[in-house]
This record gives structure tokens, sequence and C-alpha cells, in this order.
């Protein structure tokens, strides 16, 4: 196209719908990038060649290559701290300081804190980890699947050594919020402005502490936990989210579980990727590479796996990372795309007269936030967004940081206040607590969080 037109626009509003309705992130931006070659040049032929042509392009851009060689590396190390068990030690662990339902809430948090590394590992580690210290204080699993559920998404957000962080900060590269190689360190000036996360894990930690009461549907699952009662788990293998491989993936990986681990095989690993993260000037690539290199042969002395199994089980935590590999290389066909298009030009061209600095990062956050909350992909909402959202913050000389942060927030919300996001399926099931239940009782947190995330905005801006 030689002009902006309003034909940009549909693209990613038949992305939007079809996430929504599928809940198939990568699915939804494949047909979008489709309907966008359709609307350059219906020729059936031409639309082959293009897909194929920019398929080939992203495939061969830098960025896309570095982000599967550490979001695999990620899961391969995430496998193989699942598999030692070391993890779910720290339950056993905590139970020598745990005297009561805030002592043991605490801990849980605590564990939140330490599980940086990822949402997924994070949400199953500490419910499956901590159900049976905060059981034996009659605290109600959906309290403690809220606990968890806040310090999973929330936290991996605010860490920039997380998975959350390689993947959004490789798509401000390929978007040109950022300089190659600087994704991370344009992610972590942004970590301040992150309200929404923030005020999560401040909203969970004065609930823990009581001065915040258990009210609605939390208070009734607490009198019920008192009483010795609690709603009936049931299956939640009939619930869908938008990362069901991943999910499943995660799952069975921790079936095979050693049951009686050592707290110190989940803490060295940890330890030395951010060590070695800091040592090499926040390279993330080096500091895994570095990590596997010590963490392999640390488990090879103990005879923990043999190398064969260490192997097979870095190769399926590798496959649990494919859904988020998937829609990065999704989200930048569909980009290539939408510039054809010239779709940023449009949005800049169509709102720079109605909106203002101030007003952006509040009105990302909400329109955002609704978006994620509906379709249960917090990664791929971000990834369908950053392309109209920034040139237009850009073009209002707005604060990028900010926006960058409102944009995050509203990724963190999704995650956690969706009733069937990926985060939250599994926050219920490490709990061992029924998913609509958790999803009700967390709900009116979430959204105390996300009302004082919006009011920040406002004020900041």
């Amino acid at each position: 196209m030689t002009e902006p037109s309003a034909l940009s626009l549909i693209p990613p509003l038949v992305v939007l719908v079809l996430a929504i309705w599928l809940r198939m992130p990568i699915l939804a931006l494949i047909i979008g990038a489709i309907s966008g070659l359709i609307i350059l040049n219906p020729n059936i032929e031409t639309i082959l060649t293009s897909f194929s042509d920019i398929s080939l392009k992203v495939m061969q851009d830098e960025t896309i290559g570095w982000l599967i060689l550490v979001c695999g590396s990620f899961g391969a190390l995430i496998g193989l701290l699942v598999r030692t068990g070391g993890a779910s030690a720290f339950g056993h662990s905590a139970l020598k300081f745990t005297r009561g339902p805030k002592s043991s809430l605490f801990m849980a948090f605590i564990l939140g804190i330490v599980i940086f590394i990822d949402d997924y590992l994070n949400a199953l580690t500490v419910g499956e980890s901590m159900k049976r210290v905060t059981d034996k204080f009659k605290v109600s699993r959906e309290m403690l699947a809220y606990v968890v559920d806040s310090t999973a998404a929330p936290i991996c957000v605010l860490v920039p050594l997380s998975t959350w962080a390689v993947y959004f900060g490789g798509l401000l590269v390929d978007n040109g919020v950022a300089d190659a190689g600087q994704g991370i360190a344009v992610y972590a000036s942004a970590i301040p402005y992150m309200l929404y996360a923030w005020l999560s894990v401040a909203v969970v930690l004065l609930v823990i502490l009581g001065v915040i009461p258990a009210f609605g549907p939390m208070k009734k699952a607490e009198l019920m936990a008192k009483k010795g009662k609690s709603i009936e788990v049931g299956s939640n293998d009939d619930v869908h989210t938008s990362d069901d491989y991943a999910v499943k993936a995660i799952e069975e990986e921790f079936k095979h579980a050693q049951p009686k681990g050592k707290l110190y095989n989940f803490l060295v690993p940890i330890l030395l990727l951010v060590g070695f993260t800091i040592y090499f000037e926040i390279d993330i690539w080096k500091g895994l590479l570095a990590t596997l290199c010590v963490t392999i042969p640390f488990y090879a002395f103990q005879k923990l796996m043999t190398l064969s199994e260490m192997l097979d089980q870095m190769f399926d935590g590798f496959k649990s990372m494919l859904p988020a590999i998937g829609t990065v290389v999704a989200a930048f066909i569909f980009k290539e795309v939408c510039d054809q298009l010239l779709l940023p030009q449009f949005v800049i061209d169509s709102l720079t007269g109605y909106m203002t600095p101030k007003l952006l990062p509040a009105i990302v956050f909400v329109s955002m936030a609704i978006l994620a909350f509906a379709t249960g992909s917090s990664w791929g909402i971000f990834a369908v967004t950053i392309p109209i959202v920034m040139p237009l913050a850009y073009s209002l000389d707005a604060n990028i940081p900010l926006v960058i942060g409102a944009l995050l927030s509203a990724s963190a919300f999704g995650s956690q206040a969706c009733f069937y996001s990926d985060s939250t399926v599994l926050a219920a099931q490490g709990s061992g607590c029924n998913l609509m239940s958790h999803a009700i009782t967390q709900l009116p947190y979430a959204l105390i969080a996300a009302i004082l995330a919006f009011v920040g905005f406002l004020v900041i801006a």
C-alpha cells in the first residue's frame, strides 16, 4: 500500500476476534497475517509467495535465533530443576519455620519470590510444595492458590532474568524500541513502571499479614476451611488455555520429579544463573550457557540422573517452550505484514490529534488488560499490540518506559485474573483447588491492584 488506510485495521481485528474465540494465539496471528496479504494482493500465488518470503526473512532474523536459543535453554534448565525435586524440598523445610496460618502463607510468598525464573515453574512448585503446610493450619486452598498466582506472573515480570523478560525483550528489539542486544536493558528500565505487578505483590502481602481482610468469596472459602470443609476440586482437564501444550508439558515433568529432592539442587543453579548473567553484563544467553555447563556436571556428580536422562529432560523442557517460540515467530510475521499495510502510520495519523502523552499509559493499560483478560493470552496480545502502541507513543513523545510498563502491567493482570489463563489453571492445579473457585476468590484482589495501577498511571504521567 502507498497510503495509510483504515483497511490496515482489519488484520489486528481478525487476530483479536480469533484469539478471543479460539484462544489459540499462534493460529490467530497466522490467519491475521494471511488476511493482511489478501488485502495487499488477493492473488493466491502472490499470497503464498509473500508469506513464504516473509517467513524466511523472519527466521533469518538474529533476534528470532536469540529467542529460540534463550527460551529453549530456559526450558531445558527448568526441566532439570523440576526433575531433581529441589524446589519441592522447600515445602519440607518450611514446616520448621511455620507456626500458624500467616507464617505458612508467608513461606509460600517467599518461595514464590525465589522461583522467579518462570511463572509455570512457580505456579506448580509453590502450590505443590506448600499445600500440605497450609492445610495443617486450616488455610483454604483458595487462599493458597491466590498467593501462588500473585507471585507467579507478577514476580516473573519484575525480574529481568525470567522467561517473561526474554520474550518481551526480544519483541522490543524487533519493533525498534530497543537496539540489538539491548532488549533486556530496555525492559529493565520499565520495571519501576510495571505498576500492576508491584501492587499485586503488595496487596497479597497485606492480605497475608491481615491488613487487608478476607472478604467476599475468599471469606466464605476461609470459613469453610476453618470448619474442615472445602469446595470439591474436580477435574480441570476440560479447561483449555491459550498454551495447552506447554501446560501439559510442565505438568508431565512434575509427575517424574524425584520425591525427596535436596533444596540446594534448586538454589545452586538459580544463584549461578543470576551470578553469571551479571558477570557477563546482563547477557542472559551467556549466563544460561555457563549455568548449564556447571549444573550438568553438578547433577552428574551426585548421580541424580544419567547423562542420557539429563539430555532427555532438557529436550522435554525445550519442548515446553515451543508455544512461546511459535507465538514469537507468528508475531514477527504478523508485524511484517502490518508494516506493509502501513498500520503504524494510520494509527498515528488517526489518534495523534485526540490522544495526549498523559492519557496514553492509562488507556493502554485498561484496553490491553481487558484484551488479555478476554483472551487469556498475555504474550500473544502483547505481540499484536506493540507494533501499534509503540509508534503512537513515540509520535506523542510519551514516556516510553512508562508505556512499556503499562503494557507489561496489562499482561500480568491478564495472566493472573483471566479464569482460563495458563497461570490461573496451573496455580489451581498445583494448590489442589477448584479452578473456578480460585478464579472467583482472587478476582476482587486482582481488581484492587488493577484500579490502583490505573490511578498510578494517571498520576505518574
